[in-house]
């Protein structure tokens, strides 16, 4: 049973994504759209995200418009998606994600920032599952050195096991996502890709053919 399930997977989420694909465009296939316009985005900006560190890097989260408050007590929560590069050097189709996070302070306002989060290890992310995995606590995140190669960037030898990246407004907005938690968006998962998939599966497939996550992939590669 268990071979039969890993041969069904890519057929089986080859006509899910067919079926997708047909209908009108859904939330899920606009927020892969979204995660590809804020790379796009931070590929054209002067100091964008080094190419080598997503050449070496093995994971990636992108949050289109993760809304930021703080009014005494602070929270975060945004929903995007994650993908990591599988075994053969390609990247995985895209699981979706919610990041969700609390902070005390003292500055009021609400903020929309679009965030990427560049990991190390796969393992990271594939390990990921109902909120049980704190930014902070699980792997630590550093802010992220930029331009388009670390080189000119001494101080940086790619060390952290998470980089982050974000910007509000056309530029960089410095952000903590330490003690913020992240989890698979089960519900998302099963509308774009149907029920019988875990984000496990999905982690391990990358052949799909819907356009949103060709175009998603073709962005990645020409970070």
């Amino acid at each position: 049973m268990k071979t039969l399930k890993i041969l069904g997977i890519p057929l089986l989420l080859s006509l899910f994504i067919v079926f997708a694909s047909a209908t009108d465009v859904s939330k899920e296939t606009e927020r892969v759209n979204k995660a590809t316009d804020v790379l796009k985005t931070f590929r054209g900006m002067k100091e964008s995200i080094p190419h080598d560190l997503i050449a070496k890097y093995n994971g990636i989260v992108i949050i289109p418009g993760l809304i930021n408050a703080s009014f005494g007590i602070g929270g975060k929560r945004g929903k995007g998606i994650a993908i990591v590069r599988l075994p053969n050097g390609k990247w995985s189709d895209p699981v979706f994600i919610t990041l969700t996070g609390g902070s005390v302070g003292f500055q009021a306002g609400v903020q929309s920032i679009d965030l990427v989060l560049v990991f190390r290890h796969s393992g990271a992310l594939t390990k990921v599952k109902n909120g049980d995995f704190t930014i902070g606590g699980d792997v630590s995140a550093a802010a992220g050195p930029v331009g388009r190669s670390t080189s000119a960037n001494t101080d940086y030898k790619l060390e952290a096991e998470v980089y982050s990246y974000s910007r509000s407004r056309g530029l960089f907005a410095g952000i903590s996502i330490n003690g913020s938690n992240l989890s698979i968006d089960k519900s998302a998962d099963a509308n774009f890709y149907g029920p019988a998939f875990t984000s496990q599966d999905l982690f391990a497939y990358g052949k799909s053919k819907n356009e949103s996550i060709v175009a998603l992939k073709t962005t990645l590669a020409g970070m």
